[in-house]
Protein backbone atom coordinates (compact mmCIF):
# COMPACT_ATOMS: atom_id res chain seq x y z
CA UNK A 1 0.00 0.00 0.00
CA UNK A 2 1.45 3.33 -0.85
CA UNK A 3 1.08 6.02 1.72
CA UNK A 4 -0.02 9.36 0.82
CA UNK A 5 1.57 12.02 -0.24
CA UNK A 6 2.79 14.33 3.41
CA UNK A 7 0.92 17.40 2.13
CA UNK A 8 -2.09 15.33 2.13
CA UNK A 9 -1.69 13.86 5.57
CA UNK A 10 -0.74 17.43 6.78
CA UNK A 11 -4.13 18.72 5.31
CA UNK A 12 -6.10 15.55 6.59
CA UNK A 13 -4.54 16.36 9.84
CA UNK A 14 -5.55 20.19 10.14
CA UNK A 15 -8.32 20.89 8.22
CA UNK A 16 -9.29 24.46 8.05
CA UNK A 17 -6.02 24.99 9.99
CA UNK A 18 -3.62 24.85 7.10
CA UNK A 19 -3.95 26.94 4.58
CA UNK A 20 -2.19 26.71 0.97
CA UNK A 21 -0.53 30.14 -0.13
CA UNK A 22 1.61 29.03 -3.16
CA UNK A 23 1.29 25.75 -5.00
CA UNK A 24 2.18 27.15 -8.60
CA UNK A 25 6.39 26.40 -8.15
CA UNK A 26 7.25 23.02 -9.79
CA UNK A 27 8.73 21.09 -6.22
CA UNK A 28 8.16 23.73 -3.73
CA UNK A 29 4.59 24.02 -1.83
CA UNK A 30 4.68 27.17 0.28
CA UNK A 31 1.65 26.63 3.49
CA UNK A 32 0.46 28.47 6.24
CA UNK A 33 -0.44 26.94 9.76
CA UNK A 34 -0.66 28.59 13.35
CA UNK A 35 2.51 28.43 15.27
CA UNK A 36 1.30 26.20 18.06
CA UNK A 37 0.48 23.25 15.41
CA UNK A 38 4.25 23.37 13.62
CA UNK A 39 5.47 20.70 15.95
CA UNK A 40 2.87 18.22 15.16
CA UNK A 41 3.19 19.32 11.15
CA UNK A 42 7.25 18.35 11.81
CA UNK A 43 6.56 14.87 13.41
CA UNK A 44 4.07 14.17 10.35
CA UNK A 45 6.61 14.96 8.68
CA UNK A 46 9.49 13.29 10.15
CA UNK A 47 7.24 10.15 10.19
CA UNK A 48 6.60 10.31 6.20
CA UNK A 49 11.13 10.36 5.33
CA UNK A 50 11.32 13.77 5.49
CA UNK A 51 13.81 16.17 6.91
CA UNK A 52 14.05 19.69 8.52
CA UNK A 53 16.32 21.56 5.94
CA UNK A 54 15.98 24.95 7.29
CA UNK A 55 14.25 26.70 9.77
CA UNK A 56 14.40 30.44 10.03
CA UNK A 57 12.32 34.15 11.00
CA UNK A 58 11.17 37.38 9.27
CA UNK A 59 10.04 40.35 10.91
CA UNK A 60 6.86 41.05 8.72
CA UNK A 61 6.29 44.29 10.30
CA UNK A 62 6.16 46.46 7.02
CA UNK A 63 3.70 44.42 5.64
CA UNK A 64 1.46 45.17 8.58
CA UNK A 65 2.13 41.99 9.96
CA UNK A 66 4.18 40.69 13.37
CA UNK A 67 6.75 38.33 13.01
CA UNK A 68 6.86 35.13 11.05
CA UNK A 69 8.73 31.15 11.51
CA UNK A 70 9.37 29.89 8.42
CA UNK A 71 9.98 25.87 8.33
CA UNK A 72 11.93 24.05 4.83
CA UNK A 73 10.95 20.63 4.68
CA UNK A 74 12.99 18.26 2.09
CA UNK A 75 10.23 15.08 1.99
CA UNK A 76 10.82 12.58 -0.82
CA UNK A 77 8.37 11.92 -3.89
CA UNK A 78 6.36 8.53 -3.89
CA UNK A 79 8.04 6.49 -6.40
CA UNK A 80 10.58 8.39 -7.47
CA UNK A 81 14.34 9.49 -6.46
CA UNK A 82 13.54 13.04 -6.43
CA UNK A 83 12.48 15.41 -3.08
CA UNK A 84 10.52 18.47 -3.25
CA UNK A 85 10.28 21.40 -0.51
CA UNK A 86 7.30 22.19 1.48
CA UNK A 87 8.05 25.52 3.36
CA UNK A 88 5.32 26.35 6.12
CA UNK A 89 4.78 29.67 7.27
CA UNK A 90 3.76 30.25 10.80
CA UNK A 91 2.68 34.04 12.36
CA UNK A 92 4.48 34.93 15.60
CA UNK A 93 3.12 37.47 17.68
CA UNK A 94 5.79 40.23 18.69
CA UNK A 95 4.42 40.67 22.19
CA UNK A 96 4.94 37.09 23.23
CA UNK A 97 7.77 35.34 20.26
CA UNK A 98 6.96 31.76 20.81
CA UNK A 99 6.81 28.26 19.39
CA UNK A 100 7.22 24.86 20.45
CA UNK A 101 10.21 23.42 19.41
CA UNK A 102 11.10 20.99 16.78
CA UNK A 103 13.92 19.16 18.53
CA UNK A 104 12.08 16.16 19.38
CA UNK A 105 11.70 15.14 15.91
CA UNK A 106 14.83 17.29 14.11
CA UNK A 107 17.95 17.48 15.54
CA UNK A 108 18.91 19.78 13.22
CA UNK A 109 16.46 22.24 14.97
CA UNK A 110 18.74 22.43 17.67
CA UNK A 111 21.32 25.22 16.74
CA UNK A 112 18.80 26.29 14.12
CA UNK A 113 16.18 27.67 16.98
CA UNK A 114 18.55 29.16 18.73
CA UNK A 115 20.31 31.54 15.86
CA UNK A 116 16.68 32.66 15.72
CA UNK A 117 16.38 33.33 19.45
CA UNK A 118 19.73 35.07 19.06
CA UNK A 119 18.84 37.51 16.26
CA UNK A 120 15.00 37.70 16.50
CA UNK A 121 14.02 37.06 20.39
CA UNK A 122 11.37 34.77 19.28
CA UNK A 123 12.00 31.38 21.70
CA UNK A 124 11.29 27.89 21.11
CA UNK A 125 9.61 26.03 24.08
CA UNK A 126 10.58 22.73 25.32
CA UNK A 127 14.23 23.38 23.95
CA UNK A 128 16.94 21.83 25.88
CA UNK A 129 19.27 24.21 25.50
CA UNK A 130 19.08 28.13 26.43
CA UNK A 131 22.49 29.16 26.04
CA UNK A 132 23.09 31.51 22.88
CA UNK A 133 24.22 30.58 19.52
CA UNK A 134 25.83 33.18 17.08
CA UNK A 135 24.76 35.80 19.74
CA UNK A 136 27.84 35.29 21.76
CA UNK A 137 27.07 36.08 26.01
CA UNK A 138 28.46 39.80 25.32
CA UNK A 139 25.24 41.07 23.42
CA UNK A 140 22.98 43.35 25.19
CA UNK A 141 19.79 42.09 25.90
CA UNK A 142 16.72 43.36 23.94
CA UNK A 143 19.57 43.42 20.90
CA UNK A 144 18.00 41.59 18.32
CA UNK A 145 19.66 42.38 14.91
CA UNK A 146 17.26 40.96 11.72
CA UNK A 147 14.50 42.67 13.32
CA UNK A 148 13.72 45.65 11.23
CA UNK A 149 13.47 48.06 13.81
CA UNK A 150 17.07 47.90 14.17
CA UNK A 151 19.85 49.74 11.61
CA UNK A 152 22.37 47.90 9.90
CA UNK A 153 24.87 50.70 11.88
CA UNK A 154 23.18 50.18 14.95
CA UNK A 155 24.99 51.14 18.17
CA UNK A 156 26.15 48.35 20.01
CA UNK A 157 26.84 48.09 23.63
CA UNK A 158 28.75 45.61 24.92
CA UNK A 159 27.08 43.74 28.38
CA UNK A 160 29.04 41.16 30.78
CA UNK A 161 28.32 37.85 30.69
CA UNK A 162 29.94 34.48 30.31
CA UNK A 163 29.31 30.47 28.47
CA UNK A 164 28.30 27.79 30.36
CA UNK A 165 30.33 24.48 28.48
CA UNK A 166 29.31 21.11 29.19
CA UNK A 167 31.56 19.46 31.44
CA UNK A 168 32.31 16.21 32.20
CA UNK A 169 32.44 14.43 35.86
CA UNK A 170 34.49 11.64 36.61
CA UNK A 171 37.69 10.17 37.33
CA UNK A 172 39.97 10.04 35.28
CA UNK A 173 37.74 12.76 33.31
CA UNK A 174 39.95 15.80 31.88
CA UNK A 175 38.92 18.52 29.52
CA UNK A 176 41.13 19.75 25.95
CA UNK A 177 40.34 23.09 24.65
CA UNK A 178 41.12 23.75 21.16
CA UNK A 179 41.03 27.36 19.80
CA UNK A 180 39.49 29.56 18.85
CA UNK A 181 42.86 30.62 17.57
CA UNK A 182 44.37 28.05 15.91
CA UNK A 183 47.86 27.20 14.69
CA UNK A 184 47.29 27.68 11.28
CA UNK A 185 45.78 30.64 9.08
CA UNK A 186 41.99 29.06 9.91
CA UNK A 187 38.91 30.43 10.82
CA UNK A 188 38.17 30.69 14.55
CA UNK A 189 36.20 27.84 16.23
CA UNK A 190 36.63 26.41 19.68
CA UNK A 191 36.53 22.97 20.55
CA UNK A 192 36.44 21.53 23.91
CA UNK A 193 37.04 17.82 24.53
CA UNK A 194 36.44 15.61 27.29
CA UNK A 195 38.54 12.51 27.36
CA UNK A 196 39.94 9.89 29.61
CA UNK A 197 43.46 8.83 28.67
CA UNK A 198 43.45 8.84 24.85
CA UNK A 199 39.22 8.51 24.24
CA UNK A 200 37.37 11.26 23.34
CA UNK A 201 34.38 11.12 25.61
CA UNK A 202 32.63 14.01 24.73
CA UNK A 203 33.13 17.26 22.15
CA UNK A 204 31.15 20.64 22.02
CA UNK A 205 31.92 22.95 19.31
CA UNK A 206 31.39 26.99 19.62
CA UNK A 207 31.50 28.98 16.49
CA UNK A 208 30.15 32.02 15.58
CA UNK A 209 33.61 34.04 16.09
CA UNK A 210 33.62 34.91 12.52
CA UNK A 211 29.94 36.45 12.80
CA UNK A 212 29.64 39.12 9.61
CA UNK A 213 26.22 40.11 9.57
CA UNK A 214 25.72 39.15 5.99
CA UNK A 215 21.95 38.56 5.86
CA UNK A 216 20.99 41.77 7.68
CA UNK A 217 24.07 43.35 5.06
CA UNK A 218 21.93 42.09 2.07
CA UNK A 219 18.78 44.23 3.10
CA UNK A 220 20.72 46.72 1.97
CA UNK A 221 22.07 45.68 -1.35
CA UNK A 222 20.08 45.61 -4.88
CA UNK A 223 19.37 42.58 -6.16
CA UNK A 224 22.09 42.48 -8.60
CA UNK A 225 24.47 43.50 -6.31
CA UNK A 226 23.75 40.54 -3.54
CA UNK A 227 25.26 38.33 -5.88
CA UNK A 228 28.46 39.66 -5.17
CA UNK A 229 27.84 39.31 -1.42
CA UNK A 230 26.45 35.71 -2.32
CA UNK A 231 29.95 34.99 -3.69
CA UNK A 232 31.84 36.05 -0.81
CA UNK A 233 29.77 34.14 2.03
CA UNK A 234 32.53 31.30 1.94
CA UNK A 235 35.66 31.86 0.34
CA UNK A 236 35.81 28.13 -1.23
CA UNK A 237 32.03 27.92 -2.17
CA UNK A 238 31.92 31.39 -3.83
CA UNK A 239 29.88 30.25 -7.43
CA UNK A 240 27.53 27.80 -5.38
CA UNK A 241 26.85 30.09 -2.98
CA UNK A 242 26.12 33.01 -6.01
CA UNK A 243 24.20 30.38 -7.86
CA UNK A 244 22.14 29.45 -4.89
CA UNK A 245 21.23 32.91 -4.68
CA UNK A 246 20.52 33.93 -8.67
CA UNK A 247 18.26 30.28 -8.76
CA UNK A 248 16.26 32.28 -5.66
CA UNK A 249 16.10 35.62 -7.50
CA UNK A 250 15.10 34.79 -11.29
CA UNK A 251 12.43 32.01 -9.39
CA UNK A 252 10.53 34.93 -7.20
CA UNK A 253 11.06 37.52 -10.07
CA UNK A 254 10.35 35.04 -13.17
CA UNK A 255 13.21 35.32 -14.87
CA UNK A 256 14.17 33.22 -17.78
CA UNK A 257 18.37 32.19 -18.42
CA UNK A 258 19.54 31.76 -21.67
CA UNK A 259 20.18 28.01 -22.29
CA UNK A 260 23.93 28.60 -22.97
CA UNK A 261 24.06 30.23 -19.20
CA UNK A 262 22.85 27.51 -17.62
CA UNK A 263 24.92 25.23 -18.97
CA UNK A 264 28.08 27.32 -18.28
CA UNK A 265 26.82 27.20 -14.99
CA UNK A 266 27.04 23.77 -14.58
CA UNK A 267 30.57 23.71 -15.67
CA UNK A 268 31.72 26.24 -13.35
CA UNK A 269 30.15 24.46 -10.51
CA UNK A 270 31.96 21.38 -11.37
CA UNK A 271 35.15 22.86 -11.74
CA UNK A 272 34.82 24.38 -7.80
CA UNK A 273 33.76 21.18 -6.98
CA UNK A 274 36.73 19.63 -8.70
CA UNK A 275 39.25 22.18 -7.25
CA UNK A 276 37.98 21.71 -3.17
CA UNK A 277 37.76 17.81 -3.01
CA UNK A 278 41.49 17.95 -4.65
CA UNK A 279 43.16 19.88 -2.04
CA UNK A 280 40.56 17.98 0.50
CA UNK A 281 41.75 14.57 -0.39
CA UNK A 282 45.49 16.26 -0.03
CA UNK A 283 45.09 17.77 2.94
CA UNK A 284 43.18 14.34 4.25
CA UNK A 285 46.16 12.52 4.03
CA UNK A 286 48.55 15.48 5.27
CA UNK A 287 46.89 15.25 8.51
CA UNK A 288 48.00 11.22 8.72
CA UNK A 289 51.54 12.22 7.48
CA UNK A 290 51.43 11.08 3.93
CA UNK A 291 52.83 14.60 2.56
CA UNK A 292 53.03 13.41 -0.75
CA UNK A 293 48.99 13.04 -1.79
CA UNK A 294 49.08 17.03 -0.42
CA UNK A 295 51.81 17.95 -2.55
CA UNK A 296 50.97 16.08 -5.87
CA UNK A 297 46.58 17.10 -5.54
CA UNK A 298 47.82 20.98 -4.18
CA UNK A 299 49.05 21.06 -7.68
CA UNK A 300 46.51 19.51 -9.85
CA UNK A 301 44.20 21.87 -7.56
CA UNK A 302 47.02 24.51 -8.41
CA UNK A 303 46.02 23.73 -12.31
CA UNK A 304 42.11 23.94 -12.16
CA UNK A 305 42.44 26.97 -10.37
CA UNK A 306 45.33 28.63 -13.21
CA UNK A 307 42.80 27.74 -15.98
CA UNK A 308 39.73 28.92 -14.07
CA UNK A 309 42.08 32.46 -14.02
CA UNK A 310 42.91 32.18 -17.38
CA UNK A 311 39.47 31.27 -19.21
CA UNK A 312 37.21 33.08 -16.83
CA UNK A 313 38.76 35.79 -14.71
CA UNK A 314 39.35 34.42 -11.80
CA UNK A 315 41.02 31.59 -9.71
CA UNK A 316 37.78 30.67 -7.49
CA UNK A 317 35.19 31.96 -9.98
CA UNK A 318 33.94 34.81 -7.92
CA UNK A 319 30.89 37.21 -9.24
CA UNK A 320 31.20 35.04 -12.85
CA UNK A 321 27.46 34.93 -12.31
CA UNK A 322 24.54 37.26 -12.49
CA UNK A 323 20.61 36.84 -12.47
CA UNK A 324 19.59 36.35 -15.42
CA UNK A 325 23.07 34.43 -16.93
CA UNK A 326 26.54 34.47 -16.41
CA UNK A 327 29.25 36.96 -16.96
CA UNK A 328 31.74 35.31 -18.32
CA UNK A 329 31.58 33.03 -22.02
CA UNK A 330 33.73 30.44 -23.25
CA UNK A 331 35.41 29.96 -26.98
CA UNK A 332 36.54 27.50 -29.27
CA UNK A 333 39.51 27.73 -27.77
CA UNK A 334 38.73 27.68 -24.10
CA UNK A 335 36.79 24.40 -24.79
CA UNK A 336 39.70 22.98 -26.42
CA UNK A 337 41.49 23.81 -23.47
CA UNK A 338 39.44 22.49 -20.81
CA UNK A 339 39.14 18.57 -22.67
CA UNK A 340 42.92 18.59 -22.66
CA UNK A 341 42.82 19.53 -19.09
CA UNK A 342 40.61 17.44 -17.67
CA UNK A 343 42.57 14.34 -19.76
CA UNK A 344 45.56 15.20 -18.25
CA UNK A 345 44.06 15.55 -14.86
CA UNK A 346 41.87 12.17 -14.91
CA UNK A 347 45.15 10.29 -15.80
CA UNK A 348 47.50 12.01 -12.82
CA UNK A 349 44.69 11.60 -10.71
CA UNK A 350 43.77 8.03 -11.07
CA UNK A 351 47.50 7.50 -10.64
CA UNK A 352 47.17 9.27 -7.18
CA UNK A 353 44.02 7.44 -5.97
CA UNK A 354 46.40 4.05 -6.69
CA UNK A 355 48.94 5.50 -4.20
CA UNK A 356 46.05 6.38 -1.24
CA UNK A 357 43.99 3.09 -2.09
CA UNK A 358 47.66 0.53 -1.29
CA UNK A 359 49.48 2.64 1.33
CA UNK A 360 48.98 0.92 4.18
CA UNK A 361 49.96 3.43 7.04
CA UNK A 362 47.43 5.83 5.63
CA UNK A 363 45.18 3.08 5.67
CA UNK A 364 45.43 2.56 8.80
CA UNK A 365 44.24 5.55 10.02
CA UNK A 366 41.51 6.29 7.71
CA UNK A 367 39.90 3.33 7.57
CA UNK A 368 36.92 3.01 10.95
CA UNK A 369 37.71 6.32 12.08
CA UNK A 370 35.36 9.17 12.50
CA UNK A 371 32.45 6.66 11.80
CA UNK A 372 28.94 8.21 11.09
CA UNK A 373 26.16 5.60 11.28
CA UNK A 374 23.31 5.71 8.61
CA UNK A 375 20.90 6.36 11.26
CA UNK A 376 23.27 8.99 13.21
CA UNK A 377 23.28 11.24 9.37
CA UNK A 378 19.33 10.44 8.82
CA UNK A 379 18.67 11.80 12.94
CA UNK A 380 21.14 15.12 12.67
CA UNK A 381 19.81 15.95 8.59
CA UNK A 382 23.37 15.44 7.51
CA UNK A 383 24.44 16.57 3.78
CA UNK A 384 26.30 16.45 1.16
CA UNK A 385 29.39 13.97 0.96
CA UNK A 386 29.68 13.73 4.87
CA UNK A 387 25.45 12.28 4.59
CA UNK A 388 26.42 9.99 1.20
CA UNK A 389 29.96 8.50 3.01
CA UNK A 390 27.12 7.30 5.18
CA UNK A 391 24.73 5.63 2.85
CA UNK A 392 22.18 8.65 2.76
CA UNK A 393 21.62 9.83 -1.00
CA UNK A 394 21.57 13.64 -1.14
CA UNK A 395 22.99 15.14 -3.82
CA UNK A 396 20.74 17.69 -4.91
CA UNK A 397 21.79 17.72 -9.01
CA UNK A 398 19.73 14.26 -8.48
CA UNK A 399 16.98 15.27 -5.91
CA UNK A 400 16.38 18.50 -7.02
CA UNK A 401 17.71 19.16 -10.46
CA UNK A 402 17.58 22.63 -12.18
CA UNK A 403 18.75 23.12 -15.87
CA UNK A 404 20.92 21.26 -17.09
CA UNK A 405 20.99 18.74 -14.16
CA UNK A 406 17.90 17.58 -15.35
CA UNK A 407 19.24 16.47 -18.55
CA UNK A 408 22.63 15.11 -16.97
CA UNK A 409 21.97 12.22 -15.17
CA UNK A 410 24.61 12.77 -12.59
CA UNK A 411 25.76 9.63 -11.23
CA UNK A 412 25.42 9.56 -7.11
CA UNK A 413 28.93 8.61 -5.27
CA UNK A 414 27.39 6.99 -2.00
CA UNK A 415 29.56 4.26 0.46
CA UNK A 416 28.01 2.65 3.72
CA UNK A 417 30.89 2.58 6.51
CA UNK A 418 30.65 6.66 7.20
CA UNK A 419 34.07 6.98 8.11
CA UNK A 420 37.28 9.20 7.28
CA UNK A 421 37.68 6.49 4.31
CA UNK A 422 34.39 6.57 2.86
CA UNK A 423 34.08 10.31 3.40
CA UNK A 424 37.92 10.08 1.02
CA UNK A 425 35.93 7.69 -1.46
CA UNK A 426 32.98 9.80 -1.83
CA UNK A 427 35.09 12.64 -3.06
CA UNK A 428 36.98 10.33 -5.14
CA UNK A 429 34.11 9.23 -6.78
CA UNK A 430 33.04 13.11 -7.50
CA UNK A 431 35.92 14.18 -9.05
CA UNK A 432 35.58 11.30 -11.32
CA UNK A 433 31.81 12.04 -12.40
CA UNK A 434 32.61 15.99 -12.71
CA UNK A 435 35.48 15.20 -15.18
CA UNK A 436 32.76 13.05 -17.21
CA UNK A 437 30.59 16.04 -16.55
CA UNK A 438 32.71 18.56 -17.82
CA UNK A 439 33.24 16.52 -20.59
CA UNK A 440 29.65 16.09 -21.88
CA UNK A 441 28.56 19.70 -20.92
CA UNK A 442 31.38 20.86 -23.29
CA UNK A 443 29.93 18.20 -25.96
CA UNK A 444 26.29 19.85 -25.85
CA UNK A 445 27.19 23.25 -24.69
CA UNK A 446 24.49 24.98 -26.59
CA UNK A 447 24.61 28.13 -28.51
CA UNK A 448 23.23 31.91 -27.87
CA UNK A 449 23.83 34.53 -25.62
CA UNK A 450 25.27 33.85 -21.91
CA UNK A 451 24.46 37.25 -20.16
CA UNK A 452 21.15 38.62 -19.72
CA UNK A 453 19.60 41.26 -21.34
CA UNK A 454 21.04 44.75 -20.70
CA UNK A 455 17.57 45.95 -19.73
CA UNK A 456 17.28 43.12 -17.31
CA UNK A 457 15.52 44.37 -14.47
CA UNK A 458 15.04 42.63 -11.28
CA UNK A 459 11.52 43.80 -10.11
CA UNK A 460 10.00 41.38 -8.24
CA UNK A 461 5.76 41.91 -6.89
CA UNK A 462 5.78 43.19 -3.06
CA UNK A 463 6.18 40.37 -0.40
CA UNK A 464 7.31 37.67 -3.16
CA UNK A 465 9.99 34.73 -1.95
CA UNK A 466 11.73 32.59 -4.14
CA UNK A 467 14.15 29.27 -3.12
CA UNK A 468 17.21 28.27 -4.40
CA UNK A 469 19.12 24.77 -3.69
CA UNK A 470 22.75 23.94 -5.21
CA UNK A 471 24.37 20.74 -4.39
CA UNK A 472 27.88 22.70 -3.79
CA UNK A 473 31.03 20.87 -3.29
CA UNK A 474 30.11 20.33 0.78
CA UNK A 475 26.60 19.71 0.05
CA UNK A 476 23.16 21.33 0.05
CA UNK A 477 22.88 25.09 -0.04
CA UNK A 478 19.73 26.61 1.04
CA UNK A 479 19.03 30.61 -0.24
CA UNK A 480 15.86 32.00 0.32
CA UNK A 481 14.62 35.55 -0.46
CA UNK A 482 11.90 37.88 0.24
CA UNK A 483 10.68 40.84 -1.66
CA UNK A 484 9.43 43.93 0.70
CA UNK A 485 6.53 46.39 0.11
CA UNK A 486 8.10 48.00 -2.51
CA UNK A 487 9.89 45.53 -4.51
CA UNK A 488 12.93 45.67 -2.39
CA UNK A 489 15.25 43.23 -0.77
CA UNK A 490 13.39 42.23 2.31
CA UNK A 491 14.53 39.24 3.97
CA UNK A 492 17.79 36.63 3.05
CA UNK A 493 17.81 33.42 4.39
CA UNK A 494 20.71 31.29 3.62
CA UNK A 495 21.87 27.97 4.99
CA UNK A 496 25.21 26.93 4.19
CA UNK A 497 25.93 22.80 4.28
CA UNK A 498 28.08 23.66 7.13
CA UNK A 499 25.56 24.52 9.13
CA UNK A 500 23.86 21.03 9.83
CA UNK A 501 26.86 19.26 9.34
CA UNK A 502 28.87 20.82 12.20
CA UNK A 503 26.48 18.82 14.32
CA UNK A 504 27.88 15.56 12.70
CA UNK A 505 31.37 15.98 13.85
CA UNK A 506 30.91 15.82 17.94
CA UNK A 507 29.20 12.33 17.34
CA UNK A 508 31.73 11.13 14.78
CA UNK A 509 34.33 11.72 16.95
CA UNK A 510 33.09 10.00 20.03
CA UNK A 511 35.24 6.93 20.93
CA UNK A 512 38.15 7.84 18.78
CA UNK A 513 41.11 9.08 20.64
CA UNK A 514 42.45 12.69 20.92
CA UNK A 515 45.42 12.60 17.80
CA UNK A 516 42.69 11.36 15.26
CA UNK A 517 40.32 14.40 16.04
CA UNK A 518 42.77 16.48 12.74
CA UNK A 519 41.58 13.34 10.51
CA UNK A 520 37.98 13.60 11.59
CA UNK A 521 37.54 17.17 11.56
CA UNK A 522 39.42 17.36 7.95
CA UNK A 523 37.35 14.79 6.24
CA UNK A 524 34.14 16.88 7.29
CA UNK A 525 36.18 20.01 6.51
CA UNK A 526 33.30 22.43 7.46
CA UNK A 527 33.00 26.30 6.96
CA UNK A 528 33.20 28.49 9.84
CA UNK A 529 32.37 31.88 7.32
CA UNK A 530 29.35 29.71 5.52
CA UNK A 531 28.29 28.87 9.66
CA UNK A 532 28.76 32.54 11.09
CA UNK A 533 26.78 34.28 8.63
Amino acid sequence: MVAPPVEQVLAEQFGGLLRIDDASREGVLILSLPADEIHEAARIVKKSGGRLAAEWATDDTPFGRELALWTAFAVPVPDSAKDRFILIRSDVPIRNPLFPTLTGSFAAAYRFERIISSFFGIDSIGHPDRRPWIRHEDWPDGFFPLRKNVSIDAPFVRSEGSYEWIRGDGEGVYEIPVGPVHAGIIEPGHFRFQAVGETILNLEERLGYVHKGIEKRFESLSWAEGARLAGRISGDSTFAHALAWCLAVEEMAGILVPPRAAWLRALLLERERIANHLGDIGAIANDAAFAFLLAQLSRLREEVLRLNRSLFGHRLLMDRIVPGGVSADLDAKGIEAILIEMDRLSAEFERLVVIYDENPSLQDRVVTTGIVTKKTAADLGLVGFVARASGIPSDRRVRFPFPPYDELMVREATRSNGDVNDRVWVRIEEVRESIRLIREILTRLPGGPALPSESLQVRPQPGLTGLGVVEGWRGEIVTWVQAGPSGEVHRVMVRDPSQVNWLGLERAVLGNIVPDFPLCNKSFNQSYSGHDL
